[in-house]
């Protein structure tokens, strides 16, 4: 699979190993990879994220966004994980790599494909502190990052 939408915690680093092993056999020559961490808060220690999604709805948009990518920049090969549920500060939400027979590509489709993760993709984030909770929105420097990509 290319988009995996999961509760469960990946493993970066074994992810990463097999995503290379394929990205060889099809003539990679570079794969660029990043992988986001739940961040703590700096005003009020984060009791938790909980990252909601709609199935089905979530994986049709991540795939559509991930076929662009690989179709814009001639990719041998992309990955996108990316978590739901209930996530504590450090945990691993999501990973994005991409492999391409060049490193110009592997990196601009990797930027890509994060700032879409950042900015469009259906997930619905709440930050659960002692002091209540809050829905997460939009920032404006993410809505800015995609004006290069148009």
């Amino acid at each position: 699979m290319d988009v995996l939408i999961q509760s469960e915690v990946f493993d970066a680093g074994a992810e990463l190993n097999r995503f290379c092993q394929r990205a060889a056999n099809n003539g990679a020559g570079a794969v660029v990879s990043f992988t986001g961490l739940v961040r703590d808060l700096a005003d009020s220690p984060l009791s938790r994220m909980e990252i909601e999604h709609y199935p089905g709805m979530t994986e049709r948009a991540i795939e559509a966004i991930r076929a662009e990518a690989v179709t814009r920049w001639s990719l041998s090969g992309a990955l996108v994980i990316h978590r739901h549920g209930q996530l504590a500060a450090g945990d691993p939400i999501m990973m994005v790599a991409t492999a391409a027979p060049h490193r110009v590509d592997a990196f601009a489709a990797a930027e890509f494909l994060m700032d879409y993760l950042k900015s469009r993709a259906p997930f619905w984030k709440k930050e659960v502190t002692a002091q209540g909770a809050s829905w997460v929105d939009s920032k404006a420097e993410d809505e800015a990052a995609l004006d290069r990509w148009a």
